[in-house]
């Protein structure tokens, strides 16, 4: 895989960008959220850089990529939310759109990162 520590890969470091601004955008929930969809998307979003790490220190590349679909379910899951926030009216679509672009981004990494290992370890 060539790099020796999960921060050489930049979806990593994009990933936790895009967790940052999750959080951030978590903050402007209500209260009455804090143990329901804030805690949902605060966990997604963790989870993302987290599974990245895992599967990158795990030093197997079947086994990274079975963590980089995790990521990508996450990534997922944070979309659905930040459009559940709009939905529910808690957040405008502006206040979510530079995360959702983070997310969309991140996802295209993860897949393109799945395609390469897969193809150089003949997957």
């Amino acid at each position: 895989m060539g790099f020796s520590s999960f921060r050489d890969y930049a979806v990593w470091n994009r990933a936790i960008s895009l967790a940052k601004e999750v959080h951030r955008i978590s903050e402007l929930l209500p209260n009455k959220e804090m143990f329901g969809l804030r805690d949902q998307m605060s966990r997604a979003a963790t989870s993302v850089a987290s599974n990245i790490a895992e599967g990158q220190a795990r030093g197997s590349a079947k086994e990274f990529v079975r963590f980089l679909y995790i990521s990508c379910g996450s990534v997922a899951e944070i979309q659905t939310q930040l459009i559940l926030a709009v939905e529910y009216k808690y957040v405008s679509k502006e206040e979510i759109q530079y995360a959702m672009s983070l997310a969309v981004e991140t996802s295209k990494m993860l897949h393109s990162l799945i395609k390469t290992i897969k193809i150089r370890n003949g997957m």
